[in-house]
């Protein structure tokens, strides 16, 4: 047969149940043989006899007799079975070879009677020992023919049957090492589904309000052992449920495992749900209580039932007693909240195995069992019946709580739990209290409409003060932070003081170290201008002497041509020129003298005699020089990305071909010009992207600081985003950020072609697009999650808060910008944007004003050396939401009104850090005056420097100013009107205003006349009936002077 079957374990078993027969310990004492017959009934699903089956073979076979007696073990069962059977009964060197009785295979035969057979079996019982006891178990009743002619057979014998349920059971409850682990990966499956499916479904079901029945979730949950993203990475062919999930809630529970989901809806309130998984024939079990919006009296409930759960595990030792494991736990429940002791449920838990519940093995007051090591229990602790004093509908007013665990008895320590599901109350605990808040400013909303004017100025008045408590808290622990942040960057930067800066030394550019290296080429000694490539230096005649500059010394060059000559002119660097912001070390003697510019002639004429006009060698060198300029360039700029770099460790490629991979990815930046294609595969150490061409990049697991899974929600890329600690180079260029992504839909549309809303194939498009989505973010969760597993959880992968996210430009474009829960982000745009929050010093929000639709933030971090960080143009609305979430992420943020220069501010703090934070720090940003919101009174210039009082004219202009910046509109419109006249002149055409401002024009020339005191002096005729006014008689604003 295809099917194997393992003899060492069968060998090793079958011993071990024979030593405990020869032991003779309870029931065992008391039978001469052993008698286990399974028949075919696919109703029963736990059964001693296929347990034993299973046990022993890893496989139950159905119409088989198996009679275990002193000398010999017989097995009747079909032909195929018989067959299988064989790869045991044909054991070396003969009978008790392998320490176990000699194994005897008789076949069935369909059609007949099987007297025969069933002679010999009774003959080999009659044979052991007395031959007048057998050992059964006696709650195995099959139905059939065979076992009922089988079951006829021996009752016509008078055999006494004597029931083994109990000491078999405890046989098999001591687990070896491969039984454990299946056990524990029947746990972890247990463990994946609750959490990754249930658990999100109830808070789905919760956060839409849906009405779902508990039956209906019931079934979700047993589909979902069908899909392979649930079962941590297991066959689904091998996975079952032990029995139907039970979900309890609204005040009908029973917390026992033989009941059923009602069909009743669930209500949010306490919500049981116990479920079981079978791995391989082998049972788990996990029973946890999700609390929606639960009262403290609940709370305190449920964190004494963790103490018992805790006090139970401690108890569960090697050798300690079941009666005395449900005593110790009851003793806690006297002393502390007796109670509640009528409220606990009857038993603790049992033993499991390949059956689901062993009831011989049961925690309660008689058990006098002993625990061995070894031994897995179902632990079951709950409540029922608590009356809930704040529930006013009939199904709040009692609740239940249950909690129970897979667990594995240890020699020494206490027991282990193999369903590491969290159970603390921030874990299980669904709070919902400000969003029903929220419904209950809505519904004052829309009572509004209904009640009178008192009644509704009531209302305002009820909800602004509601709402100046949650900005009074907020400012209030703002406060806090502040005082927290001034001490803290005081004390970090006073540790740096100590710390100095090592300036790297810029490589000096020679061009020989000793006039030897000079070459002694013929156009150096005709004094023409030579190019040495090799040294990179040009060789230019000076006053008749040849004289080298290296090429890094010389900023540009010019030819052009001018008659009958060639001018060729070199400008050479020097102090003053415009240089970089960072090479103001080129000069390591700034004060000697340097040589600006040089330019030489060069005849085009071409002398009698000569082959070549003398303007060629100006020609040539001006040639070679540009290229031995952009080579030097390459090179310097190639060497500046390396500098820095960090040296990685090498990737350790995993051979195996199970690795968690993605094909069809693209990376950003790109390695070539062109975009390419590749996979993304994860070793041991770190990932491997391997494009179509065959480039590699590498990235290691602990150079990533964030690793951010963009999901294609609303978005057209999905994206796995990588921020590195240190740069890595490809490409040529270095990159700390890198990304892989792949398209979820058309990021283009054709304008052009006809399209309507009911057209069938934008239906289907639309359709294979929704499927295409759902397919992507599957495949990429199942990456994220196995790569999570292989680096046992190291490297997590974060996602961002679409829901917090708000729109800024932190570069030239805007962009939808999302917390996540350690930094800042967006990765669907390039360049990306990551900040990590811990980073972050302080957050300061630049003009925000009432009458701006958008404001600016910058981002301050602890490193005070590297620049702040702007997002620009961010909407006004999205001011409050950006507060709540810093200030829930412990982050100080300040606000003003105007921009501030950053570039100085950080330069004063990190000149004179001391003198900085004794003039108060970081507080000199905060407005005037706590909780005045920056009032509206208060100027630009009283802000920044408040030691300046300006006078009353000064005050004026400044207000003129900052009309000037944010309301341009407005003063435009006001000076079009004074400078077009009064509102008799607005309806005049264009040929009389542009006569006027001729005229106005010619008015303001002779005024700077009579000013420079010159003595001609010409008066403006008058034009229509409108005389010319001088500027100073004017009401508005003066003219505005034009120079000619």
């Amino acid at each position: 047969m295809a099917l194997s079957l393992d003899r060492e374990a069968y060998y090793r078993r079958v011993r071990r149940l024979y030593g405990n027969w020869q032991k003779g310990e309870e029931e065992f004492g008391a039978v001469d043989a052993i008698v286990v017959s399974v028949g075919v009934d696919e109703e029963i699903v736990y059964a001693k006899s296929t347990a034993l089956q299973t046990w022993l073979f890893g496989y139950e076979l159905t119409d088989t007799i198996m009679a275990f007696c002193e000398d010999k073990i017989l097995f009747m069962a079909s032909k195929k079975k018989v067959e299988f059977l064989k790869q045991v009964a044909t054991g070396k060197g003969g009978d008790n070879a392998n320490g176990v009785p000699a194994i005897t295979l008789l076949v069935r035969e369909k059609n007949e009677s099987n007297k025969a057979n069933f002679e010999k079996m009774v003959e080999a019982l009659k044979a052991s020992k007395g031959g007048k006891r057998i050992g059964v178990f006696s709650k195995d009743k099959f139905p059939g023919d065979f076992m009922r002619s089988w079951n006829d057979c021996l009752g016509k014998e008078g055999f006494e049957k004597v029931d083994i349920s109990a000491v078999v059971a405890y046989t098999m409850a001591a687990k070896e090492d491969g039984e454990l682990q299946l056990m524990r990966k029947a746990a972890a499956i247990t463990s994946e589904v609750f959490s990754k499916f249930f658990k999100e479904r109830v808070m789905e079901i919760v956060d839409a309000d849906e009405k779902v029945r508990h039956s209906k979730l019931a079934e979700s949950v047993e589909k979902a052992i069908e899909e392979k993203k649930y079962l941590a990475g297991a066959d689904p062919s091998t996975v079952e449920m032990c029995y139907p999930p039970i979900i309890q809630s609204g005040g009908n529970y029973n917390l026992k495992f033989s009941v059923v989901s009602d069909k009743n809806h669930m209500h949010f309130g306490a919500i049981t749900c116990a479920m079981g998984i079978r791995y391989k024939s082998y049972c788990s079990n996990l029973v946890r209580t999700l609390m929606v919006d639960p009262p403290q009296e609940m709370q305190d409930h449920y964190a004494f039932l963790l103490q018992l759960q805790e006090e139970m595990l401690k108890e569960m030792r090697h050798g300690a007693r079941l009666c005395d494991v449900y005593g110790a736990v009851m003793e806690v429940v006297k002393k502390q909240k007796p109670e509640l002791l009528s409220k606990i449920t009857k038993n603790l838990g049992f033993a499991m195995g390949i059956e689901f519940r062993e009831g011989s093995l049961v925690i309660n007051s008689k058990n006098q069992q002993r625990l061995k090591k070894g031994m897995v229990f179902s632990i079951n602790v709950g409540f029922s019946d608590l009356p809930n004093k704040e529930g006013k509908k009939p199904e709040e007013r009692t609740y239940a709580m249950f909690i129970g665990d897979t667990v594995l008895v240890d020699e020494d320590g206490p027991a282990v739990i193999l369903t590491a599901v969290k159970k603390k109350v921030k874990n299980v605990g669904i709070f919902l209290k400000n969003e029903d808040e929220e419904e209950e400013e809505e519904e004052k909303d829309e009572a509004e409409d209904l009640l009178g004017r008192s009644s509704r100025a009531a209302l305002l008045t009820e909800r602004t003060r509601n709402e100046l408590t949650a900005e009074e808290k907020r400012r209030a622990h703002q406060k806090e932070l502040a005082t927290q942040l001034n001490e803290e960057a005081r004390r970090r930067l006073t540790e740096q003081k100590g710390e100095q800066q090592i300036q790297k030394a810029r490589k000096s550019n020679i061009s020989y170290k000793n006039p030897a290296l000079m070459p002694k080429e013929p156009h150096i000694r005709e004094m023409k201008i030579y190019i040495d490539k090799k040294y990179e230096t040009v060789i230019m005649p000076v006053f008749g002497i040849a004289t080298p500059f290296h090429i890094a010394t010389i900023k540009n060059i010019s030819m052009s041509v001018e008659g009958d000559y060639t001018y060729l002119r070199i400008n050479f660097y020097c102090p003053g020129s415009a240089l970089g912001r960072n090479e103001g070390n080129i000069f390591p003697n700034p004060e000697a003298t340097f040589v600006k510019e040089i330019t030489y002639r060069a005849s085009n004429m071409k002398t009698p005699g000569e082959q070549t006009v003398p303007a060629l060698n100006l020609q040539n060198a001006f040639r070679i020089i540009k290229e031995v300029q952009k080579r030097y360039k390459t090179r310097e700029a190639e060497e500046k990305e390396k500098e820095g770099i960090v040296k990685q460790d090498s990737l350790v490629i995993n051979l195996n071909r199970s690795n968690p991979k993605l094909k069809d990815l693209y990376i950003r930046p790109n390695i070539a010009q062109k975009r390419m294609q590749g996979s993304l595969e994860a070793h041991v150490n770190g990932f491997r992207f391997t494009s179509v061409r065959g480039d590699k990049v590498d990235i290691l697991y602990n150079n990533i600081k964030h690793a951010v899974f963009q999901p294609c929600d609303g978005e057209m890329i999905i994206v796995l985003h990588f921020h590195l600690k240190n740069a890595i180079m490809f490409g040529k260029k270095r990159h700390t950020d890198v990304q892989f992504y792949t398209e979820v839909g058309e990021i283009t549309t054709d304008l052009g072609k006809h399209q309507h809303m009911h057209d069938r194939d934008d239906l289907y498009a639309e359709q294979m697009e929704r499927e295409m989505r759902h397919k992507l973010k599957t495949a990429f969760k199942n990456f994220i999650e196995k790569v999570e597993a292989l680096t046992k959880e190291e490297l997590e992968f974060e996602v961002p808060f679409r829901e917090l996210g708000f729109n800024g430009a932190p570069y030239r474009s805007t962009c939808l910008l999302q917390p996540t829960s350690s930094a800042l982000v967006n990765c669907t745009e390039w360049p990306p944007f990551v900040v990590t929050l811990d980073e972050v010093e302080l957050i300061h929000f630049e003009r925000v004003q009432f009458h701006l639709k958008n404001f600016d933030m910058v981002i301050v971090y602890k490193d005070y050396s590297k620049k702040v960080t702007m997002i620009n143009a961010i909407p006004v609305a999205s001011l409050d939401p950006i507060k709540e979430w810093l200030n829930s992420c412990d982050l100080k943020y300040t606000e003003g009104v105007q921009s501030l220069n950053w570039t100085k501010i950080m330069k004063t703090i990190v000149d004179d850090p001391e003198g900085f934070f004794e003039q108060g720090g970081w507080s000199f940003l905060e407005p005037e005056g706590e909780g005045s919101d920056a009032e509206v009174g208060e100027s630009e210039s009283e802000i920044e420097d408040e030691t300046f009082n300006p006078s009353e004219e000064d005050y004026e202009e400044e207000e003129e100013d900052s009309d000037e910046d944010y309301s341009s509109e407005a003063e435009e419109s006001e000076y079009s009107k004074e400078s077009l006249g009064s509102e008799e002149e607005s309806g005049k055409d264009w040929d009389e205003l542009e006569e006027e401002a001729r005229k106005a024009d010619r008015e303001s020339q002779y005024e700077e006349e009579e000013e420079h005191g010159r003595s001609r002096k010409r008066k403006a005729p008058a034009h229509g009936r409108h005389s010319a006014r001088s500027p100073g008689r004017s009401g508005g604003p003066p003219k505005k002077k034009r120079n000619r």
